[in-house]
């Protein structure tokens, strides 16, 4: 029996079958292993932050229910404030989600290799986990998905779009008859959607078994300020709302998330620039032996040919490079993920691992 600090008090038993979710932290040159955004917000936005900050009222809770943000959201995607819920970082939110409608003896139903918090959370909130498999392709196979949910009959279906770690997002199609065959609540994980072309945003209806989420940490800039948000049906967002810490979501955070909307047109730049690097070191890394699959996010999967992946993930480090080793994760044997950088930080992989890999 786990117990604490030495005493009779025990941990949950279950736990010792979690493992914790954690990226490795290397201090290099060049650090391609989280998919932030590569360059800090624009100058115009810290300079608006710093002067909200100066008239905020600290000795005061925060806006228990963010609505200022939430409006700003709603019109952002032409949406009620009734349908958005905010929170710390997107992985809050899918806590928030499985604390409103997992538990125990409940299922949840998700399809690897895709983003494996989702069922880490799961799990920690007493939720059991079923497993689909992808296709060779790391696509959706539709019987699969019908069998899954016909046996599982889950609360929750996750959908990962674009996903994380593979990158293609799900066609239009594909994601509206995943939500047509499921018998509860559709959750579409967008952390990357603004990088693709498709969005699962017209299905998340007042009404409905749709949910989308989003997170300012990657297109927006601002992964230090750990911020997302759903847009889904009324009564669940109001469910969400019961679940949350009391003030849960501090003033100095709602105003960076109001601030950043601001720069929409600036960020929609940023992310042409990313979508075009991406498409070079695709075209590099289709010069270089490995096999490399199409990506509608801000990274890349590739598996090195005839080399072990974790020797090649050290002798990056080693040329002060990190990637993402993702070769231990279910249906990902042989596989790195490389974020998508500045032109001079993707330079500087390619450089590396060409060297690495001849």
């Amino acid at each position: 029996m786990r117990t604490v600090g030495g005493s009779k008090v025990p941990l949950r038993a279950d736990l010792a079958l979690i493992e914790g979710y954690h990226s490795p932290q290397v201090d290099v040159a060049v650090r391609l292993n989280t998919n932030e955004a590569p360059l800090p917000p624009p100058e115009g936005f810290v300079e608006a932050l710093a002067e909200e900050i100066r008239s905020l009222p600290f000795h005061r809770y925060p806006d228990r229910s963010a609505k200022a943000l939430r409006a700003a959201l709603a019109d952002l995607h032409g949406v009620g404030a009734e349908q958005v819920f905010c929170a710390n970082g997107s992985n809050e939110v899918l806590q928030c989600l499985l604390l409103a409608v997992g538990g125990p003896g409940r299922r949840v139903a998700l399809f690897e290799p895709t983003y494996q918090l989702h069922a880490h959370i799961a799990r920690i909130t007493g939720t059991e986990v079923v497993v689909g498999r992808r296709d060779e392709q790391f696509g959706l196979d539709m019987d699969e998905v019908a069998r899954v949910l016909a046996a599982a009959e889950p609360v929750v279906t996750f959908l990962c779009s674009p996903n994380n770690p593979t990158g293609r997002a799900e066609p239009a199609d594909v994601v509206g008859r995943v939500v047509e065959m499921a018998p509860g609540l559709v959750v579409v994980d967008e952390a990357y959607g603004q990088f693709a072309r498709d969005t699962a945003l017209p299905l998340a209806r007042p009404e409905g078994n749709v949910v989308v989420v989003r997170t300012f940490s990657k297109t927006w800039s601002m992964a230090a300020a750990r911020l997302g948000y759903a847009v889904g049906p009324v009564a669940l967002v109001e469910a969400l709302h019961d679940v949350a810490l009391p003030y849960h979501l501090d003033a100095m955070k709602q105003a960076a998330g109001r601030i950043a909307l601001r720069f929409r047109t600036e960020m929609e730049a940023r992310i042409a620039g990313i979508v075009e690097e991406r498409g070079r070191l695709a075209a590099a890394l289709a010069n270089l032996p490995v096999e490399v699959w199409p990506s509608d996010a801000n990274f890349i999967l590739f598996r090195p040919a005839h080399r072990d992946a974790a020797d090649v993930w050290l002798e990056l480090v080693e040329r002060s490079v990190l990637v993402r080793d993702c070769s231990t994760w279910p249906g990902l044997d042989g596989c790195l993920r490389v974020t998508v950088g500045t032109p001079a930080e993707n330079t500087a992989f390619l450089a590396a691992l060409g060297e690495v890999l001849t």
